[in-house]
């Protein structure tokens, strides 16, 4: 990949029975735009081993890991070194961001559910905004993540795999690899 930048998601406010094909759906976005992994207040063993079903199939090597509050894994996040960039509606839009924010090579990208607590606003580095219209959070990680690389993430190789779609204008064409 041309622009290497270490990015993890955190996810805040997540209610498992109630959001878990968001959830998944988020897992799903952070590992195919390029993240290395979500962490999580809660995990259900189901998801985790989907995730990892997922990286054997397809390749790559996406973990997910619970921590014991949002708040510490900001935290620690910080003491990494990581820029953290909040998702919201409320925040600036990202594309009057977009030069600073390329600035740096490691983050943590917060992606909130409907009630994220104001503390979250001021640890946060950014408050970045996808549109000022409601809409899903999955759309806005996939396209922070996008942005964030230069549009690289999509050339990215995953592997090893078992299997690897080849592009095909018609059809679906899947080839086994082990």
């Amino acid at each position: 990949m041309g622009v290497d930048k270490s990015i993890r998601v955190l996810r805040i406010g997540h209610r498992y029975v109630r959001d878990y094909r968001t959830l998944t759906h988020l897992c799903l976005v952070s590992r195919a735009f390029g993240a290395e992994a979500i962490y999580l207040e809660e995990i259900d063993d189901g998801l985790a081993e989907g995730v990892q079903e997922v990286n054997d199939a397809w390749g790559g090597t996406f973990e997910v890991h619970q921590v014991p509050s949002w708040k510490s894994a900001i935290n620690e996040a910080k003491k990494e070194g990581r820029v953290v960039v909040h998702l919201t509606m409320y925040g600036i839009p990202v594309q009057d961001r977009s030069r600073e924010l390329g600035e740096h090579d490691k983050f943590l990208i917060a992606v909130g559910g409907p009630k994220v607590p104001g503390e979250v606003y001021q640890l946060a580095d950014y408050n970045v905004a996808v549109t000022s219209q409601p809409h899903s959070e999955v759309a806005a990680l996939a396209i922070v993540l996008h942005e964030l690389q230069k549009g690289e993430e999509l050339k990215k190789e995953f592997g090893p795999a078992k299997m690897k779609i080849i592009p095909s204008e018609k059809g679906k064409r899947v080839e086994k690899l082990t």
